[in-house]
């Protein structure tokens, strides 16, 4: 089959928003996209719409994402743009078999995320949500809650990407002695240490490394200095679940700060509801109003050249970045 160059794109959008939203958000692209979206948000829907599908606008939740069976199911794929710096259930060895560039948003989330990081850390050092309670219970523990400073800490950061250097600048300026740990050792001014190192020797480590097969488990808390912290940004999977029940039930870690979690939304049953040492947040360390706009903007700009045969930035799995129209009919 024959595709004119001049052809609106045919571009299929996965987020959890009303489909009219989603034309609004995607409107500066006017005639030189398509837009469509699957009739309900359930697998066989998700792959009834990728027939046609040229362009896909991933969904952040990774609630409908491409798989092998999937990318097998878009035969005219040519472009997947996550919204989102996770992605998650996305394969990235078949999209990449198939000629099909995967670019995240990487970078747009990483101040939202590094600030909550500093303030989760700050909170748990200070013993914030302890002296709230005990103010609105009638009590006045001065000399009881142990507070320490931050300043001066022994912070550890999981992943150097956008996020990992942000977190370390932001600590960094606060006084603390910062080093890292990532897949791939950087030139940057923070001291790099194997991972069982930064591990056994942070006050305060901070998780914020994307998950995958590799990462999956990759931080066992009870490795972790008696008394120390855990903020954890990245994605629940990445530490050890039980490990870090044990450590938090057991007293070995003076606190952990989770915006992220196994399951989400956290079950009501799990038992981290019930730790008094945990902070809980609902997955919002990157959502503010400033992140999703760099957000919006750097999904238009990508769609954008992708349309007009310019290269798209933050392609993850290795393919060209620049997107090439597919005429056959079936994936190999």
């Amino acid at each position: 089959m024959s595709l004119e160059a001049g052809a609106a794109w045919k571009v299929v959008a996965l987020p959890p928003l009303p489909e009219e939203g989603l034309r609004r958000l995607l409107g500066p692209l006017g005639e030189r996209i398509s837009l469509s979206v699957p009739a309900a948000r359930d697998r066989g829907a998700l792959l009834d719409a990728l027939g046609e599908a040229e362009i896909v606008v991933g969904d952040w939740t990774a609630e409908l994402s491409l798989d092998a069976e999937a990318v097998h199911a878009a035969p005219r794929l040519a472009f997947v743009q996550q919204p989102s710096v996770g992605v998650d259930g996305h394969d990235l060895g078949a999209l990449a078999a198939a000629g099909v560039p995967l670019s995240n948003a990487g970078g747009v989330s990483a101040i939202g995320v590094a600030e909550w990081c500093l303030a989760a850390a700050l909170a748990l050092s200070r013993r914030l949500l302890d002296a709230d309670a005990a103010v609105r219970a009638g009590r006045w523990p001065q000399l009881d809650l142990g507070p320490r400073e931050l300043y001066g800490s022994r912070v550890g950061i999981v992943g150097f990407g956008p996020i990992g250097e942000t977190c370390a600048r932001m600590f960094g300026g606060y006084g603390c002695e910062v080093s890292y740990w990532s897949r791939t050792p950087r030139e940057v001014p923070y001291a790099y240490r194997e991972l069982d190192e930064l591990v056994a020797g942070s006050d305060v480590l901070v998780v914020v490394i994307a998950l995958s097969e590799e990462t999956r488990g990759l931080v066992d808390p009870s490795r972790m200095p008696m008394g120390s912290l855990l903020v954890n940004a990245a994605r629940g999977a990445v530490v050890n679940s039980a490990a870090l029940l044990s450590a938090l039930n057991s007293g070995h870690l003076g606190g952990a700060a989770l915006d992220v979690f196994d399951s989400e939304p956290l079950p009501p049953d799990d038992p981290l509801r019930d730790s008094p040492r945990v902070l809980l947040s609902p997955h919002v360390a990157g959502v503010t109003p400033q992140s999703t706009g760099r957000m919006i903007r750097l999904v238009l700009d990508n769609l954008e050249a992708a349309v007009n045969g310019r290269p798209v930035t933050n392609v993850v799995n290795g393919v060209d970045t620049v997107v090439k129209r597919h005429s056959r009919v079936t994936r190999p």
